[in-house]
């Protein structure tokens, strides 16, 4: 087989968080493709960095009173050791906050600009002459223009649907300091997607093999419409690079983001004396992929290679994208204790390799979502890795030790060596044709089917497990003369458990390293597969390898991780309360009015981001008798997770209202203004449906 030069890369975390479970979906994915291509002999190398440019950085590094450089040195540390206790093995881990970084973000820049790819516009924007920074969007608040709605972003209301301008806002205030803008002008620059020459090149990229096929479609759909111009500048304070020929204005996040990937190589080759233009000059014989979320598909699939292409690099061989992570069904739930941390995983569960193994029971290659369910989670670790896969070991190789000093047969008859080539030779493909399970494997591997090569793995073990029940070598070593067969037997499963250790090393690293050691061979390659433990040869005094995964692990997990729902300590709510004053009270109404709003109570079952839409959040509504939808607003202050499972109050008799993105069948009450969103909630006690009076 030819020795291939690979490069590989995740997508970059943000260095603005922790890293949680949903995260190391991806790079444990990575990190098992890496290790099997590297068990293949190939030259494979992976590389990361944290990403840790933008404006959330920026802000939140003033608020702890450190600088950015001081926060995402922090968080760097937080990471790196987070995706080492899960064996996530980087090449080469860095922070796109590097001169190598910086020094590619430039380089492309102008040499996009030189190909007339580049265009500066003034724009008019908002500025916060508090805060003295242009704001996006995002960070402007006031009242709607159509309907009065307060706490509606510069865009469009979500409550009413209207679109409109941020100067169209009633009372527009600074979603940072609480301050009134002033419209300004500004000269941002502006990638040309809409060249002819980006989209010319993007139609063909896009359909040439490089994504996967529902990826594919997907930026067909895109490139039937017409692309917008990317702006990729931002102005002064913003924590970035520099944009070389405009003092006062940066790169946006996302275009240095992947660059990062770039960079962070660049780092690794002057380490290791290898020659970064072999892996990234056009026409190069080397292979570069790409594992993201399905979420980020449009930077990396339109915006990333255009820049390339234009800017004389090559483009990627592949991208693999990949789904999101539910857990018990429903999306991470910090009130329900399912937003998990990687520490906290490591802290209570420990063994990091469970949840390795898990995942790749789980991935299939393509971009469907996946689910860890927890019941089935303990289920499956004890029943395959410990019921299946552990026992064999441990059901032999006492008797190794015990009876023959640690020394495995030095011969195997030829009906044993029948039955071992037979159980990891023989299989067939989904079309029932006869296969070697070793190429098999090796093709569900590389095609990232984790979830196939393990079913083929267990059903190995399974038939090996069945041998043992056969040949019983417990009962054969109460027999008087039997103990060559004894010898024999235990020296076939132990030649049976290296195999499935070579199937499994990809996803079981560590364990793997500790077989190697009990074992006493070297580290094991996937070329091993073809050959058996040498006659005679000793092994080390057996001690336990993994023990069973205790339920009571996963439920002081989910209990550690839940998140209260009721306010503590300082809250955004003191500010709200001094700015109670500045908000008048109604003209009164009588309590026949009153009593036509028909207020209730009501669990949020689900809630969910809402495609398109900056502010929205659908929320699925248990009123008792029924389910409603509503459309709320609240997207700024809440993530979907932090609401599912939680009580608040809905008007249950409000006329449902027609949106763009669906019918809304009530409305949530919440309090609030320029400090901040607060949705209500009802005294404990109170259940679905109760009438609030």
């Amino acid at each position: 087989m030819k020795r291939k030069k690979i490069l590989v890369t995740s997508a970059l975390p943000y260095a603005n968080g922790s890293i949680h479970l949903g995260h190391l979906v991806e790079y444990v994915q990575t990190d098992i493709w890496v290790r099997f291509q590297k068990m293949q002999g190939h030259e494979c190398l992976y590389v990361c960095a944290d990403d840790t440019h933008g404006t959330p950085i920026m802000l939140r590094a003033e608020k702890e009173g450190i600088s950015p450089e001081i926060l995402i040195s922090r968080v760097w540390l937080e990471h790196f050791e987070d995706f080492s206790s899960f064996h996530v093995n980087f090449d080469h881990y860095g922070s796109t906050n590097s001169e190598e970084t910086r020094e590619f973000a430039c380089a492309i820049y102008l040499e996009l600009k030189s190909q007339g790819l580049i265009e500066a516009r003034t724009i008019e924007q908002y500025y916060d002459p508090v805060k003295q920074m242009f704001l996006p969007d995002r960070f402007i608040k006031g009242e709607c223009p159509k309907c009065g709605a307060k706490d509606q972003y510069g865009d469009n209301c979500e409550v009413c649907g209207a679109a409109y301008t941020p100067s169209d806002l009633r009372n527009p205030y600074s979603a940072v300091s609480g301050a009134k803008p002033e419209l300004r002008e500004s000269e941002h620059y502006f990638f040309r997607l809409s060249d002819e020459r980006c989209r010319t090149f993007l139609r063909e990229w896009t359909r040439s093999g490089t994504l996967q096929q529902e990826a594919s479609n997907k930026m067909q759909e895109w490139l039937g419409s017409d692309l917008s111009d990317w702006d990729i500048s931002r102005d002064a304070p913003y924590f970035g690079f520099e944009i070389p020929d405009a003092p006062g204005k940066y790169f946006y996040v996302w275009l240095d983001a992947p660059i990062g990937y770039m960079g962070s190589f660049m780092k690794l080759c002057k380490e290791r004396g290898i020659d970064f233009e072999e892996y990234w000059k056009k026409g190069s014989e080397t292979e570069l992929y790409h594992f993201i979320g399905k979420d980020i598909l449009y930077f990396h699939a339109l915006f990333w290679p255009a820049m390339l292409e234009h800017a004389g690099f090559r483009t990627p061989t592949r991208l693999f994208a990949h789904g999101f992570l539910t857990v018990n069904g429903e999306k991470m739930s910090k009130s329900r204790g399912t937003f998990i941390t990687a520490r906290s995983y490591a802290e209570h569960v420990k063994n990091t390799e469970y949840l390795r193994y898990y995942y790749a029971s789980k991935l299939n290659g393509t971009m469907e979502d996946i689910d860890l369910n927890l019941e089935d989670f303990v289920l499956k670790v004890n029943s395959d890795l410990i019921g299946k896969y552990i026992n064999i070991a441990s059901r032999c190789a006492g008797f190794i030790a015990k009876r023959f000093d640690g020394m495995l047969s030095s011969s195997i008859s030829r009906e044993n060596l029948n039955w071992l080539e037979k159980a990891f030779s023989e299989t067939f493909d989904e079309e029932g044709r006869p296969v070697d399970r070793g190429t098999y494997i090796a093709a569900c591997y590389s095609e990232r089917n984790y979830a196939k090569a393990v079913r083929e793995i267990m059903s190995v073990a399974d038939v090996v497990n069945v041998y043992i029940n056969d040949l019983k070598p417990w009962e054969l070593a109460k027999e008087a003369g039997k103990d060559e067969k004894l010898h024999e037997a235990c020296t076939v499963f132990l030649n049976a458990f290296r195999k499935l250790t070579i199937f499994l090393k990809p996803v079981l690293p560590e364990l793997a390293e500790k077989v190697e050691h009990f074992l006493s061979v070297h580290p094991l390659r996937w070329e091993d597969l073809g050959n058996l433990l040498p006659p005679g040869h000793r092994i080390n005094e057996y001690s336990h390898l993994m023990t069973r995964l205790d339920a009571k692990s996963i439920e002081a997990m989910v209990e550690a991780n839940r998140e209260s729902l009721k306010p503590v300590g300082h809250s955004p709510a003191r500010h709200a309360e001094s700015q109670i004053h500045h908000q008048p009270v109604l003209e009164t109404i009588s309590i026949d009015d009153f009593s036509k709003v028909d207020l209730r109570v009501a669990r949020i079952v689900k809630a969910e981001h809402v495609e398109g839409a900056e502010k929205l959040l659908k929320l699925t509504l248990d009123i008792g008798s029924e389910k409603r939808t509503v459309f709320a607003g609240i997207k700024s202050a809440y993530s979907p997770e932090s609401l599912e499972g939680r009580l608040t109050v809905m008007v249950a008799n409000l006329a449902p209202r027609k949106m763009k993105f669906g019918m809304s069948e009530g409305m949530v009450l919440a309090a609030g203004g320029e400090a901040g969103l607060f949705i209500l909630s009802p005294d404990q006690g109170a259940v679905p449906g109760m009438r609030v009076k």
